[in-house]
């Protein structure tokens, strides 16, 4: 049986399909981060250098989140 192109060498189907359910959703929950921390943090009178870790912050927390449970979702798919 012919192997599918795309797919390295020792990595199943559903470890790929995983891997892209976390990589989509870190990007979709970066940009919720952007936008909800930026908007938070500037309400909160933040500015500068402050504004921007605090928003980094909040972008790299929600990616986390949703890209895990993104995962999670994929690989229950499989």
């Amino acid at each position: 049986m012919p192997v599918p192109q795309g797919v390295p060498k020792g990595e199943s189907q559903c470890l790929q399909r995983v891997k892209m359910g976390f990589a989509i959703g870190f990007m979709v929950g970066m940009g919720s981060g952007f936008l909800f921390g930026g908007f938070s943090s500037f309400r909160a009178g933040l500015r500068g250098i402050n504004l921007l870790t605090n928003t980094g912050k909040v972008m790299v927390q929600g990616g986390g989140t949703f890209g895990t449970f993104m995962a999670i979702g994929s690989a229950i798919r499989c």
